[in-house]
């Protein structure tokens, strides 16, 4: 009998171990009870143990994932291996990659006998995209030669890459993207011999081109080991040369700091301008040089703004979630702008990151009855992460852990190890085509106002980031009604203001065909603009900026289903700024002007507290 209750109560607390509570972002080895009578009765295990094994294991993982840039290997291995599997038993996709490879050395040879020499002809023309071989000296042999050779290759891969039958369409997308980048390294455009540019620099100058990039080279490498911006970064200053506009810091808590901006009216919308910046890097792209400062351009325009600007974390905000980001950001800037100002509503705007979590915060206070927004504007800003673009080749259950478990480590995502993914995505553009120019033509790119702010990053707490990718990029849950605020799920249908969306025609971090979804998800009125550029050029387009366009068209539940081309095709299409569609739609949802509010309310628990741009920003 004693038997009998020693092994019971051995089984409950192995399973107390084995059913501990998970934290976002935390998963558990369960135990397992051994059956009596086998293996000599060995006790189950112990929570220590339990603990001891997950943390050894996390320490592995995050090891091996700062080697790997936060990149999993082992979701790498399962693409190439679902891929490799299927076309192993696949005679026909074998024979038909066969074929082309002969057919591609067929033309290349009859390129290398008769058009070669003559350097006005190519068998295969690269990418619209693809600026690597415009310069004339590729048109000459043997370089012609080099370049077409390179684009059969990549183009043969390609083919090889997809149309598996079988293979899962996002392993599909993941090995095609990056065997594209493997190849990449080895274009003959990179290398000094190999390209005809870089060689006639090379005559033209003696060989100082060279000189000039390996010192180039030799001060990026020191820059980078004592963290320093590029080169050029510390001519633009917060509060000195960008970030300028008057303002007052009216609000501060551990997460935000709220700025309001001195008024340039002598009367103002009734309802203020709340933005809400993304907090993956610092707030002032919206307030960069006088010139192109979006900030600027609302207190021109008759508004009252107010913008967050958030803490950089550290390690001890290692437990700071997204509803904290939701609480303390979004739900905090708005009560403390409607005191300020007395009124009853605000238009609330959220750059890309920021727009998602004022998605999330207005369909919560949609939910709940709460109707303080007069009007939501997202700019480059997904609800609906199932076309995210390339960042999600990156994204699955392995892919997560591993950032997980470095992020668990370290307390949080460094500015460097965010910086490396994006460059990965654009690799020809952010680090050969760079590095081709830089350290071989011995040329440095001209900093500029926006340049250097895309330099000036934040980190991001471990929890929250466990918790975004998780949430919303793994699972899709708030497009898909499973998101909770407050412990009640929401979705996208609960948000009851009107809305205007932006999407950028170049966006590799937000493309706009998924920014475009919200049409569909919203039930009220949505007016989507597209705009040239890309996820940061395309949003700081101010008014004057020339080769600008955008195409901009509104739409309400009861239209019916328009995909993105169509709509794209039936938008008409506008030269010039957005921001002048924007701010005019904004003031056909604003009800009246009234005398400008006072910067800070003391009487209201809101006191000055300083000047903008605030101390948050500063922080390194």
């Amino acid at each position: 009998m004693a038997d009998d209750l020693m092994q019971a109560e051995n089984r409950r607390k192995g399973q107390e171990v084995g059913h501990l509570a998970e934290a976002p972002g935390q998963r558990f080895f369960p135990s397992f009870d051994v059956p009596a009578g086998f293996g000599g009765g060995l006790e189950p295990d112990t929570p220590g143990s339990t603990v001891f094994a997950e943390t050894l294991d996390r320490v592995a993982r995050a090891t091996l994932a700062r080697a790997s840039l936060g990149i999993s290997p082992v979701a790498l291995w399962n693409a190439y291996l679902d891929w490799f599997l299927h076309l192993a038993i696949s005679p026909g996709k074998q024979g038909k990659l066969a074929e082309k490879a002969a057919t591609k050395l067929m033309r290349l040879a009859r390129f290398s006998a008769f058009c070669g020499l003559q350097g006005d002809h190519s068998c295969i023309q690269p990418l619209p995209q693809d600026r690597r071989f415009d310069h004339e000296g590729w048109k000459q042999f043997p370089f012609n030669l080099y370049a077409q050779n390179f684009l059969l290759t990549q183009q043969w891969w390609s083919n090889a890459m997809t149309g598996v039958r079988g293979v899962s369409a996002h392993h599909e997308k993941v090995v095609d993207f990056t065997t594209r980048q493997l190849l990449d390294v080895f274009s003959p455009s990179n290398y000094l011999l190999t390209n005809p540019e870089v060689l006639q620099k090379t005559q033209a100058e003696g060989g100082q081109n060279l000189v000039r990039g390996l010192q180039h080279l030799w001060e990026d490498v020191e820059r980078q080991m004592r963290r320093l911006p590029p080169p050029g970064a510390e001519n633009y200053r917060v509060g000195e040369t960008v970030g300028v506009t008057p303002g007052k810091v009216v609000f501060r808590n551990h997460l935000i700091e709220l700025i309001q901006y001195e008024p340039q009216t002598p009367e103002v919308k009734s309802e203020p301008v709340l933005i809400i910046p993304a907090w993956i890097m610092k707030y002032y792209i919206l307030d960069l040089s006088p010139q192109n400062s979006l900030v600027k351009y609302l207190v021109s325009q008759g508004y009252t703004v107010f913008m967050v600007s958030w803490r950089n974390p550290g390690p001890e905000d290692r437990e700071l979630g997204m509803e904290d980001y939701r609480k303390l950001g979004v739900d905090a800037a708005l009560d403390a702008a409607l005191a300020i100002t007395g009124a009853r509503k605000a238009h609330a705007a959220g750059y890309c990151l920021g727009g998602t979590l004022l998605s999330i915060a207005a369909a919560g206070m949609a939910h709940r009855g709460d109707d303080r927004l007069a009007s939501l504007s997202l700019f480059a800003a997904q609800v609906d992460f199932t076309d995210a673009g390339e960042l999600t080749l990156f994204i699955d259950e392995s892919a997560v852990s591993f950032l997980e478990d470095m992020m668990w480590e370290s307390g949080g995502l460094d500015t460097s190890q965010m910086a490396g993914a994006f460059q990965l995505l654009r690799s020809n553009d952010m680090i050969w085509s760079k590095g081709v120019r830089e350290y071989l033509m011995g040329e440095r790119a001209p900093m500029f106002d926006l340049m250097a702010w895309n330099a000036d990053g934040t980190r991001m707490p471990y929890r929250m980031h466990a918790e975004y990718l998780t949430s919303l990029f793994l699972h899709n849950d708030f497009a898909e009604g499973r998101y909770k605020v407050d412990g009640a799920p929401v979705a996208v249908e609960d948000i009851k203001a009107p809305v205007f969306a932006v999407g950028t025609e170049q966006d590799h971090v937000a493309p706009w065909r998924s920014v475009f979804k919200i049409c569909h998800l919203a039930e009220q009125e949505v007016t989507f603009a597209l705009t040239s550029g890309g996820h940061n050029a395309g949003i700081v387009s101010e008014p004057g900026h020339p080769h600008r366009h955008y195409r901009i068209r509104a739409s309400s539940a009861g239209d019916g289903y328009l995909d993105p081309k169509s709509w794209q095709a039936e938008a008409p299409l506008k030269e010039g700024s957005w921001w002048e569609a924007w701010t005019g739609w904004l003031e056909s949802h604003s009800t009246a002007t009234v005398p400008v509010p006072p910067l800070g309310n003391a009487s209201k628990g809101y006191p000055v507290l300083g000047n903008a741009p605030g101390t948050y920003v500063l922080m390194p």
